[in-house]
Formats: C-alpha cells, structure tokens, sequence
C-alpha cells in the first residue's frame, strides 16, 4: 500500500448498537472505514468486515455478512474494539460480477463455482491496507473476530492473542453458502 494514504479526519458515529468514533482511509480509488469505540482497550477486539453491499445494506439472506456485521457492533459496543469495513465488494471481483455471480447461483453454481465461471479465484481480497490502519491506531496486539484462517495469515504486524468466533444462526438461503465456506475455503464454522 503506498505512503500517500489521505486520512479523514475522525468523527462521532451514533448507532443503535452504541456510539462509536469513525475514520476513513483513502488509497486511490479504495477508501475503507475504521468504526471503534473510544477508548480502545489495550487489546481490542478487531473484526476486518468485507464489504457486502447486499447483505450488510439489503439484508441479503445469500451470505451471513449481514448478520455477522450487526453481531460484531453489538459485541464491539459492549467490550470495546474496532470494525476495519474493508472495501473489497464481493471477495474483491466487485459489485456488478458480484451480481453476475449471484445469477450463476441461481443457476445451480456454488458461490466458489460462480467465482471461477467468470474467471476468478474463489476469494480475490488482499489485505495490505489492514497492516496500515492497524498501525495507524497504534495497535500491537489485538483479538480478531473471524472464521477465515486467510484472515488470520494475512494480517501482518500485529499480535493475534486470541481468535474470537463470529457465528450467526444459519437460514434456508445460506445454508449451502456456508457450507461451501466451511469445505472449500476452511472457514472454522
């Protein structure tokens, strides 16, 4: 990630979950949010939340985004910690061939078969703006709320002290869709 990240200023977020501090991060064209309670504790709980514009806006019940995100403000209101709203829409093939993803769905394919039939890797994120942001807050060691082991590999200059599991109840819609995640991409479900 270069050196010439713009930084917003930070500013007051009231939610139904609680009040956080927002600030956004600006690398060309990919700005992302860090949303955290004030003060951090010394070892925050950190989720890094791709960006689901269907699950996280619409309520989509294709994914557990939604549910996950709405989980980990609640979680991080009541013991203080941080939410890096990572902005790479569909696992990073973005909006419109995540829609054109969600049409292969429809046709059968699994979210990891759809990825491929539009020619890309099951999950296309990088995480090199997370190493920055992290710095940024000054964080040293942190307990990151995943399921996915790619997250935890590729989070660099931190201490990871703790894993914290984020699981949400299933629906009739996601079911599949998680267990693809759970055998294909080895997500701890």
């Amino acid at each position: 990630m270069k050196q010439d990240i713009q930084i917003s200023n930070i500013a007051s977020l009231p939610t139904r979950h609680g009040d956080f501090r927002i600030q956004a991060f600006k690398d060309g064209c990919q700005e992302h949010l860090a949303v955290f309670t004030d003060p951090l504790p010394d070892i925050p709980m950190v989720r890094v939340h791709s960006e689901c514009v269907t699950g996280d806006v619409f309520g989509s019940q294709k994914c557990d985004c939604g549910s996950q995100l709405d989980a980990t403000l609640k979680m991080i209101a009541e013991h203080g910690g941080m939410v890096i709203y990572h902005r790479q829409e569909g696992r990073n093939i973005g909006l419109l061939n995540k829609v054109n993803a969600y049409a292969l769905q429809d046709q059968g394919f699994d979210t990891v078969e759809a990825n491929h039939q539009l020619g890309f890797q099951a999950d296309e994120r990088t995480y090199h703006a997370i190493e920055f942001i992290l710095k940024h807050f000054g964080l040293t060691k942190i307990k990151l709320i995943t399921n996915n082991p790619k997250k935890i590999e590729s989070i660099k200059g931190v201490e990871i002290v703790q894993r914290v599991p984020m699981i949400t109840p299933p629906t009739k819609c996601n079911i599949d869709y998680l267990k693809v995640k759970k055998e294909q991409m080895g997500h701890m479900l």
